[in-house]
């Protein structure tokens, strides 16, 4: 009964974790370029050392012989889910989403690299292009004072319209990058990312090629939580969470009997 107390217990705490991510997601399903979060559960095991025991030192009785292996449920990760959101146009010049596969980099402020799903750039004081919190996208994209437009095209090349010249100049070009487990980034917020061990190291890559993704200008990509599906993902979990609720309820009261034999 003490085994059944606990595992109830680790039931009801995944499952809340569970909740609180179903709960974030539908707080952000108008959010632009939000990535819904997925919980993976996992069983939980006895230690290998306890299972290794004779049974004459671990358990006393008939029930001697029974492996004691079921412990419980643990959280095995909390990981974004990709998939591409909803395309709304805005007809910005500085609107950018990404079609498919991929994302931009951007530089923080202390050097480190971060990426992101694109966004509403804009242009700082030293003519740099960058995101709304003043990260600058890489290569370095320089846009002149007097730019009358900013073409972005498909494939990332940005080409700036000046007065005075008759044929746009070449600014650069956008790359993108793309991670092997990109479920594994550690979300930053404000739709930006960083790698880690377990997303693997980022890979650049041109943006059309080799199954990447293309971008979209004047368009920007909406969140990718379906208000439906979270809607009965929330009702599995909290069933399920009121299943180990009456787990526990049940294992305290048999061990109220068992108090109460000597009575």
């Amino acid at each position: 009964m003490f085994d059944a107390l606990y595992i109830g217990a680790t039931g009801m705490q995944a499952q809340q974790l569970n909740v609180d991510t179903i709960a974030n997601n539908l707080a952000n399903v108008n959010t632009t370029g939000f990535k819904k979060s997925r919980v993976s559960f996992t069983d939980l095991m006895v230690r290998e050392a306890a299972r290794a025991q004779p049974a004459a030192e671990s358990e006393v009785g008939p029930l001697s012989a029974v492996p004691r292996l079921a412990a419980g449920v643990g959280i095995s990760n909390v990981g974004k889910l990709f998939d591409t959101g909803d395309m709304k146009q805005t007809g910005s010049s500085f609107d950018i989403a990404i079609q498919g596969e991929g994302f931009i980099e951007v530089a923080l402020p202390d050097g480190a690299r971060a990426f992101t799903r694109g966004g509403t750039f804009k242009v700082n004081s030293d003519g740099m292009l960058v995101t709304q919190a003043g990260n600058v996208v890489k290569p370095g994209i320089s846009v002149p004072s007097n730019a009358k437009d900013v073409s972005i095209a498909a494939d990332g090349r940005i080409r700036i319209t000046v007065p005075n010249q008759s044929s746009p100049i070449d600014a650069g070009q956008l790359d993108l990058v793309h991670f092997t487990s990109p479920g594994m980034l550690l979300a930053q917020g404000d739709n930006l990312y960083r790698a880690t061990d377990n997303s693997g190291e980022p890979i650049i890559a041109k943006a059309g090629q080799d199954g990447m993704g293309t971008f979209a200008q004047g368009f920007l990509e909406g969140s990718n939580v379906k208000m439906v599906d979270e809607m009965v993902n929330l009702m599995v979990a909290q069933r399920a969470y009121e299943a180990s609720v009456k787990v526990v309820q049940a294992s305290d009261e048999i061990l109220g009997m068992v108090n109460n034999l000597r009575k």
